[in-house]
């Protein structure tokens, strides 16, 4: 009898599992089929995982008898493990967004659970299916006023900055552009040795002087161009970030979500500034500017200031190893 309780109580939490998988992938459908930029909405990010949960938390135990670690630990891991063996698998996402979005579905599938859990009333004398399945109309509601709700646009900046044993003019040589960077120069980083964001393979500058270009190309087939717009010899070197759409299709394959010149997502301008300091050696410092529109602008910086600052520790790393010598 034990046995055969326990056997229908997991058919019932995976089928409502099942279930719930189901209607999430049709919303990210309809989303992505609607505005492929859309998935970075209130829609997909807040309500999707919180609801999902409630619903698969209230079928999954009809009676309310189970613990709270049931509603906020194992639903939202289960749920959080499917939807990233489906988005690899099925959806084709990219690494780089789903480890992006994993903590945050977590964390909304977790307070689903929680509140789930909280307004519950316990020992209900008989299920209530169809309450349950009416908390899914939530996210079908919420796609309709989003369109009414204005995204606040926050400017951002990611700085790095490195202590190079060589002087100035050595430094600014080097800091014009690299070319042809080996896969064992710069340093080990999260971003791009751990999570799989392209490491740099070389930058040409065309000309000397304001108004030249910086034609950079990373791993992956990636490539952008720097246009000068401060060019003081020894001193400051800035430019304006400028993606044709010809080179985008390489960054869709990286992740199509993710784009650096997107309606959520720009990364504007950036450059160096070389600080002399006796002795012969310089602090070279790499500044990047960007600016985030998404419902979640704090939680984007956040993954910004990582993957940036990355990349800049990277970037100031090689010029480190050319300027003083060290290949």
């Amino acid at each position: 009898m034990a046995q055969n309780r326990t056997r229908k109580a997991a058919l019932r939490i995976a089928g409502a599992i099942g279930f719930g998988l189901a209607f999430a992938l049709g919303v990210y459908l309809l989303i992505e089929f609607a505005n492929p930029s859309g998935l970075i909405s209130f829609t997909f990010l807040l309500v999707l995982p919180s609801v999902v949960t409630a619903f698969v938390t209230y079928v999954g135990d009809p009676l309310a008898q189970r613990s709270r670690g049931f509603y906020v630990g194992t639903i939202p891991l289960c749920l959080l493990a499917a939807v990233v063996v489906a988005s690899l698998v099925f959806l084709r996402e990219g690494v780089i967004c789903i480890v992006m979005l994993a903590p945050f579905w977590l964390a909304l599938s977790a307070l689903g659970g929680y509140l789930t859990w909280r307004l519950r009333k316990r020992e209900e004398p008989v299920e209530n299916v169809f309450r349950a399945s009416a908390l899914l109309l939530l996210p079908l509601l919420s796609m309709q006023v989003e369109p009414m709700i204005p995204l606040a646009r926050d400017g951002g900046s990611v700085t790095r900055s490195i202590v190079i044993d060589a002087d100035a003019a050595t430094v600014w040589h080097y800091a014009r552009g690299v070319r042809q960077i080996r896969p064992g120069e710069g340093r080990w980083n999260l971003s791009q040795d751990l999570i799989g964001l392209p490491r740099p393979i070389g930058a040409r500058l065309d000309r000397e002087g304001a108004g030249a270009t910086r034609h950079v190309v990373w791993q992956e087939g990636i490539r952008f161009k720097e246009v000068v717009t401060d060019w003081q010899p020894g001193k400051r070197l800035w430019w304006d970030f400028r993606f044709d759409a010809t080179d985008m299709d390489a960054w869709a394959m990286q992740d199509r979500h993710l784009l650096p010149d997107s309606p959520h997502y720009r990364i504007t301008d950036g450059g160096y500034v070389l600080q002399p300091l006796g002795n012969g050696r310089t602090r070279l410092t790499l500044t990047t500017r960007y600016w985030v529109r998404t419902p979640v602008n704090w939680y984007a910086q956040l993954w910004g200031e990582l993957f940036i600052g990355d990349v800049s520790t990277n970037v100031l790393a090689v010029i480190r190893q050319r300027s003083e010598g060290r290949r």
